[in-house]
């Protein structure tokens, strides 16, 4: 699923960028740089919604709820483990700590405390 996603999420992100490079800017019709009455438009009442404008909206709010969705399952772990979740106790007793006395290196073992006998 998210392949799936990742291949809408970039197939929109390219229409999207083509949509609005298409698009010609408002204002930018050649009477609105001399002054003439061609650029009260820009601050009038538009006209209705072109294809485009229509498309690049449409393309914006997939784009985003894609952006969305990926964001909110990669935060989710994507496999489980194996292992059990839980460590089920043993019956197997732990050892019992021996303490350990420092012996110099190369030392040998302690000798029985009785004496040798003759």
């Amino acid at each position: 699923m998210i392949a799936f996603l990742i291949t809408i999420h970039v197939i929109v992100s390219i229409a999207l960028i083509i949509v609005v490079l298409l698009q010609a800017g408002k204002g930018a019709e050649m009477g609105a740089t001399f002054g003439t009455g061609g650029s009260q438009s820009l601050f009038g009442v538009g006209g209705g919604a072109t294809f485009l404008s229509k498309l690049t909206t449409s393309a914006a709010i997939i784009f985003m709820l894609t952006s969305l969705t990926l964001a909110y399952l990669s935060s989710k772990p994507l496999s489980t483990s194996i292992m059990p979740s839980t460590v089920k106790p043993t019956s197997v007793m732990p050892r019992q700590a021996v303490p350990q006395q420092n012996k110099p290196a190369g030392a040998l073992p302690a000798q029985s405390q009785q004496p040798a006998k003759k």
